[in-house]
C-alpha cells in the first residue's frame, strides 16, 4: 500500500498536481474545464501525482492522437469530404478509447488498494470516473 494512503493528519506541504488547489481545512479541490469539480476530503491524498509502468506508453499514445486530430482538423480546414473526416474522427476516438482502457488497467494495478482500506471510497471514485468517461 502507498504510503500517502496511510496519513491520517493532510500534509499541508505537500505538492499538488497543476489545478489543484488546498484550502485552509485540508481540503483539495481542482476545477475541471468541463465544470465539474473534484473535491478530496482533507487526510485523502489522491491528488497526489504519481507515475505508473504505462506513463510514457500513453503519453505517446496521447501524442499520436494530438497529430492524428490536427491533421483532421487541417482536413475541415482545406474542405476535405466529410465522410473522410468521419473516418478519421472515428479513428481518433478509437485510440482515445485504447488510451484510456490502458489508464484505467493501471489504475486498477496500481492505485486500487490490495489490502482493502479505503476501497468503498476508492471504488466511488473510479465508477464516478467510468461514469464520466463512458
Amino acid at each position: 500500500m502507498e504510503e500517502s494512503l496511510k496519513k491520517t493528519e493532510p500534509d499541508l506541504t505537500e505538492p499538488l498536481p497543476p489545478g489543484y488547489h488546498r484550502h485552509s481545512d485540508g481540503s483539495i479541490h481542482c476545477h475541471h474545464h468541463d465544470g465539474q469539480t473534484e473535491v478530496i476530503p482533507a487526510g485523502h491524498s489522491h491528488a497526489h501525482a504519481h507515475t505508473h509502468t504505462q506513463t510514457k506508453a500513453v503519453v505517446n499514445r496521447l501524442a499520436r492522437a494530438i497529430g492524428h486530430l490536427e491533421s483532421v482538423k487541417s482536413m475541415v480546414e482545406n474542405g476535405r469530404d466529410c465522410t473522410e473526416v468521419l473516418i478519421q474522427l472515428a479513428a481518433v476516438r478509437s485510440a482515445l478509447s485504447s488510451t484510456a482502457k490502458v489508464i484505467l488497467k493501471d489504475h486498477l494495478e496500481h492505485c486500487i488498494s490490495e489490502d482493502g482500506s479505503g476501497a468503498e471510497e476508492q471504488l466511488r471514485a473510479l465508477n464516478d470516473a467510468i461514469d464520466k468517461f463512458m
